[in-house]
């Protein structure tokens, strides 16, 4: 019979967390399909987000933002750009470089993946009692702490 000591505890509580963390992700890949947004895979997405909130910004920027190498972040960029959803300007520090950004496209369509995925949300939680409710929002908080927490 297995112990029971605050490690077990803690790695099964983390399983559990990133089991119910995969599906809800899933889920809502699957509404942003539904939005239009099937062309936009989830890595693309999410360096949309990430120019949107950062930019303007360099691929190599992008890249360490988004912890990935600077080749796959020029790549999402290629397909963002043949999307319509950022434009590209020469950097003025670097003229080696191009800085992206955002536009009006990229803007609706992340308005538009971003409504269906919290109108979703908001249907499954609908029912829930006022407390849970107050507990994913808790939860909610100190997932984007754990988040922006150095590796």
């Amino acid at each position: 019979m297995r112990q029971e000591t605050p490690t077990n505890s803690l790695t099964d509580a983390a399983a559990r967390l990133r089991l119910a963390v995969v599906r809800t992700a899933r889920r809502l890949r699957q509404e942003a399909a539904g939005a239009g947004g099937a062309e936009l895979t989830p890595t693309a997405a999410s360096a949309l987000a990430t120019v949107e909130r950062h930019g303007p910004l360099t691929p190599s920027e992008l890249a360490e933002i988004e912890r990935v190498k600077r080749p796959t972040a020029t790549r999402t960029l290629r397909v963002l750009l043949e999307a319509g959803l950022v434009d590209r300007t020469p950097d003025p520090a670097d003229g080696r470089s191009a800085l992206v950004s955002i536009n009006a496209t990229g803007r609706e369509r992340l308005r538009r993946l971003r409504g269906r995925k919290n109108a979703y949300l908001a249907r499954r939680m609908r029912n829930l009692p006022p407390d849970d409710v107050q507990t994913l929002e808790r939860a909610a908080e100190i997932l984007e702490g754990i988040l922006e927490e150095p590796r």
